[in-house]
């Protein structure tokens, strides 16, 4: 079988997913699973894989997705039991107290809580304190998730730039530079961007409240008398768990959770895990009450985290390749490939189909590319697969390598949280209960629309050529 061939195949596989999932055929997972299984099955008989490498790929794909599931199912655990103690009931108290009734405020405090949290560069830690944090607000205003999750993505994906973050870091590798001195070329970008993400959730606030958001929105009338047979049951609940005479407790487990989490010194689940540990000791003494509490919050650890095991088999079928020693990896600068993987020859296809009548406009033409892209490539593959293939192409045309790697980083920054092949989308859909169609349909045209303003803003700096 051609890797022509493979990469095609890779595009049907991509293809196939994408319409399942939006046409609500059947979750997520089982998408994830079944698509990549028979892609693996075509491959094996067409001679490209053997049955053996199928299975290491798949546990390569575990490697990848496996701590995030670990992550997730702690994070949901921990975040759930401190909402049961009421935790959340008084921050939201205060939170309210200070934005009022005000849905513009609520967004703009979303995205500037999201832009601080990722000073880190980390999406799975942003993720765990933007959505657990505002969420109940968003539901007490009775404001869309699905807004939520794309003011949080825009500010995250703005912070992406900097130098220590994931994107910036490989793209300066294939380059052979400095990932200082790369971002020191996208500063202005940044802060363009930065001002971008902030108009951006002043109008998504409009549009909320045009919607009839807000404490005493049309929403919440309607809403009034149909949810009061369940806040009967809330209050119920909320007086069996809350432990108001632990507040100062929880709250400094959380902080403490979180700071370990941003200091990264431990695997990113380790902090939960001891978070869940001692949050059940203290608020939750007799054992059946513990027993309890897992019980009330394992239905969603468990749906999100087979999301999570199903997405595993989707990047080792897809990303991973054989490295010069027989080894399942990810084709990085520098390493050898016996094999390569579905999606760098995805890669060769496009590098195919691009370079003949676009030629010196080969820097706009990829950032315009570059969010669809983002939906089908890991940012592995995105950055070591595809961006040394444009730069040789472009090379060919007279066109230097780094407009070509500030086009790809800038836009394919804006849409790394929306992509199903980020294991942090994966993580922050479940934090918000938001199925991952949702959130693509909310924010696939505003990042792609914010993507385009921000390489324009390039082209008009002289940053990227015309």
């Amino acid at each position: 079988m051609s890797e022509l061939t493979v990469g095609i195949l890779g595009f049907v596989c991509i293809i196939a997913i994408v319409i399942t999932l939006f046409k609500s055929k059947t979750m997520p997972s089982m998408a994830f699973i079944i698509f990549p299984s028979i892609l693996g099955l075509i491959l094996v008989l067409g001679g490209y894989y053997t049955i053996g490498e199928i299975g290491d790929l798949i546990k390569g794909g575990f490697k990848s997705t496996g701590p995030t599931a670990a992550l997730f199912v702690f994070s949901v655990l921990f975040f759930g039991i401190m909402t049961d103690a009421g935790m959340f009931d008084v921050i939201i108290d205060k939170l309210m107290k200070y934005v009022g009734d005000n849905v513009i405020g609520v967004t703009v405090m979303t995205a500037v809580i999201a832009l601080i949290g990722h000073l880190d560069g980390g999406g799975a830690s942003t993720f765990l304190i933007v959505v657990p944090s505002m969420l109940p607000v968003y539901k007490k205003m009775h404001m869309r998730p699905t807004t939520l999750l794309r003011v949080a993505v825009l500010a995250m994906g703005v912070l992406n730039l900097m130098p220590w973050a994931g994107p910036t870091m490989r793209a300066a590798s294939v380059l052979g530079m400095e990932a200082g001195q790369l971002w020191g070329g996208l500063i202005p970008i940044q802060i363009f961007g930065i001002i971008l993400c902030l108009a951006h959730a002043v109008f998504a606030g409009i549009q909320e409240k045009k919607r009839g958001a807000g404490l005493n929105g049309k929403l919440a009338m309607e809403a009034a008398s149909e949810d009061a047979a369940e806040e009967v049951q809330h209050q119920k609940d909320e007086n069996e768990y809350a432990r108001p005479k632990l507040f100062a407790f929880n709250i400094c487990l959380t902080i403490a959770v979180i700071a370990m989490l941003v200091w990264d010194q431990f695997p990113s689940y380790f902090p939960f895990m001891l978070g869940v540990a001692a949050a059940l000791l203290v608020n939750y003494t007799p054992i059946k009450l513990q027993k309890k509490m897992i019980n009330r919050h394992a239905g969603p650890a468990l749906m999100m985290c087979s999301t999570l095991m199903g997405a595993a088999v989707l990047m080792g079928v897809l990303v991973y390749g054989f490295n010069a020693s027989g080894a399942a990896a990810i084709a990085k600068p520098g390493v050898e490939m016996m094999k390569t993987s579905v999606v760098s020859n995805m890669a060769s296809i496009i590098s195919m189909i691009l370079p003949a009548a676009l030629g010196q406009h080969l820097p706009l033409v990829i950032g315009i590319l570059s969010v669809p892209l983002a939906l089908c490539f890991d940012t592995d593959s995105y950055f070591y697969g595809m961006l040394p293939v444009m730069i040789a192409i472009g090379a060919s045309f007279g066109v230097e390598a780094f407009p070509i790697a500030v086009a790809m980083v800038v836009c394919r920054n804006c849409a790394t949280f929306i992509s199903p092949m980020v294991p942090a989308t994966l993580l922050g859909i479940g934090l918000a209960d938001v199925d991952i169609k949702d959130h693509i349909k909310a924010s696939f045209g505003y990042v792609w629309i914010f993507s385009i303003l921000c390489m324009l803003f390039a082209v008009l700096i002289g940053i990227l050529p015309l």
